[in-house]
């Protein structure tokens, strides 16, 4: 369909809760995953979340084989994922880098559960039901705490380990 423009933060849509998906299998539906896909994509991200494209709508979509963003992650399953539910398995948490689209050139190290289990539905109403650990379960995290209104930063201990990805030494493209 079309690459969207990715909003950044400070937009009053990315701090809103997002509504919840209650028809599924619908053409709209399918246009908005279609711009999901198309978007991530092109800016070789790890995952979208429907309200960073302006959407607000409780759907994610995320996969990773090899990106050049993420150059150590292990693989994630491309994977569409509505009206989500995250249950930690573990009260253990490690803080590792993340970037987002919707803030271009920023990495941070952030604290997220090392093991969860999601709960949610693909675009056909189907259950999904996962139970994941280290950077999948990292990226399931964050692109679910946008349909909170939530940004990584917010999430962040240390503002020491917090900045433009040059300044800090992390050698990725840019976000």
């Amino acid at each position: 369909m079309a690459i969207k423009p990715v909003l950044r933060m400070g937009h009053p849509l990315l701090r809103q809760v997002a509504a919840p998906v209650d028809r599924f299998n619908t053409p709209e539906l399918m246009s908005l995953l279609e711009d999901m896909f198309d978007t991530m994509a092109h800016l070789d991200g790890a995952g979208l979340a429907a309200p960073q494209i302006g959407v607000s709508l409780r759907v994610v979509i995320f996969g990773v084989k090899h990106n050049p963003r993420y150059p150590d992650a292990g693989e994630v399953p491309l994977t569409v994922l509505i009206n989500p539910i995250i249950t930690p398995l573990t009260d253990e948490l490690e803080e590792d880098w993340e970037g987002c689209l919707s803030v271009p050139g920023l990495r941070g190290r952030v604290p997220r559960y090392t093991a969860i289990r999601y709960q949610g539905k693909d675009e056909h109403g189907n259950t999904i039901d996962r139970t994941v650990s280290g950077f999948h379960a990292r990226v399931v995290q964050h692109e679910c705490d946008h349909l909170d209104g939530v940004l990584y930063p917010m999430r962040i201990r240390d503002f020491n380990s917090f900045g433009f990805s040059q300044e800090l030494g992390i050698n990725t493209p840019d976000d």
